[in-house]
């Protein structure tokens, strides 16, 4: 990594940390967890890696905290005025970093990339479909289509899946502004596999939760991780297989 790469890498991590901490995007552990979480992926990966991951992470913050306090009087408000833990950091960025890990024992930056951001995108999807939706009182069961109350593990609204789209591909479009150079394909190919991965890992994020977390096999946030662990997975195969 060149000195000038170096530099701009580690602004942009005291520049993370900088933010958060302003707008409370991350408490305590959240700051510490994306803090390793950021040194993997900018590091092993490239400082425009790290760029796309604090995109999400400022974009997460805005949907957060979007009309925060009619979600809290309806009970759908994150915890701690929208301030994200530890574990939550692992959930959305745990998938990346490991993905950026691979991508540093294989060497295939197109690989890596794409990978990365099909994760991200995933993370960006869940997360606009949870804080936009639940505004939404036209929620049905993502299995039955029963209808089903507003917030509940599984659901899909309307308002909701309009979110999910939109946060896959505002990920795509960062990715291409970001990292074209590291990004196989054209252009906009590569932009329409990211937000279809995006989208579809929301889906199956919501899938897991109906039949998991409901059931109290697993909890919000290992949901997410699966949830993102598939968007890495599903980036990187369709890159072998295309690419």
């Amino acid at each position: 990594m060149e000195i000038a790469d170096q530099t701009i890498l580690l602004a942009l991590i005291f520049g993370l940390l900088g933010v958060c901490i302003v707008t409370r995007a991350l408490d305590a552990g959240g700051l510490a967890a994306a803090t390793v979480i950021g040194c993997i992926i900018g590091f092993m990966g490239h400082w425009t890696w790290l760029a796309l991951l604090i995109f999400f992470l400022l974009s997460a913050s805005i949907a957060t905290r979007w009309k925060y306090d009619e979600k809290k009087s309806m009970g759908f408000a994150e915890a701690n005025e929208g301030s994200r833990g530890w574990r939550n950091a692992l959930a959305n960025g745990g998938a990346p970093a490991i993905a950026v890990l691979i991508h540093e024992i294989n060497g295939e930056p197109g690989w890596g990339a794409l990978a990365l951001s099909s994760s991200v995108a995933v993370a960006l999807s869940d997360t606009l479909a949870s804080e936009i939706g639940v505004m939404d009182s036209r929620t049905r069961s993502i299995i039955t289509l029963r209808s089903v109350p507003t917030g509940s593990n599984g659901g899909m609204s309307p308002l909701g899946m309009f979110g999910s789209v939109i946060g896959a591909a505002m990920i795509a479009m960062a990715a291409i502004g970001l990292m074209a150079e590291h990004l196989p394909g054209g252009l906009f190919q590569t932009a329409m596999i990211i937000t279809t991965v995006g989208w579809i890992g929301c889906q199956i994020d919501s899938i897991l939760g109906e039949l998991l977390e409901n059931r109290g096999l697993l909890g919000k946030h290992s949901v997410n991780f699966l949830a993102t662990s598939f968007g890495a997975l599903a980036g990187g195969i369709t890159y072998v297989a295309i690419f």
